[in-house]
């Protein structure tokens, strides 16, 4: 395998795992001055703007404290209610054949559960949530690419497509099953540019993802056919 080959799957698998890392963020909670900071950063504006995302005018020259403040009271009414939201669990918007879905806890919450803790990974101990929120499945596509990024950057092939398969494996039983879903619940009620912004570019990268990680599959196996 050329060298040139290496680095850009290196690269490939860094991107990725960045943007992961960071809807992961976008979800798990409300926004903290250091993410705020991070997504205007110009790396991260290059990111999203590749993806196809340019934040508003008015979100980079507000205020941090405004936006922080404005983004805390949406997160609220979008995530967390007490009144109607939008639940970021697999288990509620995942349309199972078997009719398990729809309320916290359902089939698919003890499926990922049970499929990240196959893989050697497993929940931190001051983690209380559920086993399927939109961030841990996030948090665990970043660790798992981020293995990728290791894998090829020691030029252990076995090991990269082992990755791999794991999240080609995990976008198709789980994250494209509800998150695109979830992603246009989110882009109708959202009052905010931001989080319109995030729901779209979360499941413009999910749909690409699926097409992105079986391409890298079928390309690596025809590599070692031609060993």
């Amino acid at each position: 395998m050329e060298k040139t080959e290496n680095h850009e799957r290196i690269a490939v698998a860094r991107q990725r795992g960045q943007v992961y890392g960071l809807l992961a963020t976008v979800y798990r909670q409300e926004p903290s001055p250091e993410l705020l900071k991070e997504i205007k950063s110009p790396d991260h504006l290059e990111v999203l703007s590749d993806l196809g995302v340019q934040l508003k005018e008015d979100f980079l020259k507000s205020s941090d404290e405004e936006v922080l403040e404005s983004l805390a009271v949406e997160f609220a009414r979008l995530f967390l209610g007490p009144g109607k939201h939008i639940s970021p669990h697999e288990s509620v918007h995942h349309k199972r054949d078997d009719g398990d879905w729809g309320q916290l806890w359902g089939a698919s919450t003890v499926e990922v559960k049970r499929f990240i803790e196959t893989t050697g990974l497993s929940y931190d101990d001051a983690y209380k949530g559920m086993p399927d929120h939109i961030s841990v499945e996030l948090e665990f596509m970043q660790q798992v690419t981020q293995h990728e990024e290791q894998a090829w950057a020691e030029d252990d092939k076995d090991a990269a497509i082992y990755c791999q398969k794991i999240e080609n494996k995990f976008i198709e039983d789980h994250l494209v099953k509800w998150i695109p879903d979830f992603c246009d619940k989110v882009a109708r009620e959202a009052e905010l540019p931001f989080y319109r912004d995030m729901a779209a570019l979360t499941k413009n990268f999910i749909e690409f993802e699926k097409e992105e990680v079986t391409r890298l599959k079928s390309e690596f196996m025809e590599d070692v056919s031609s060993d």
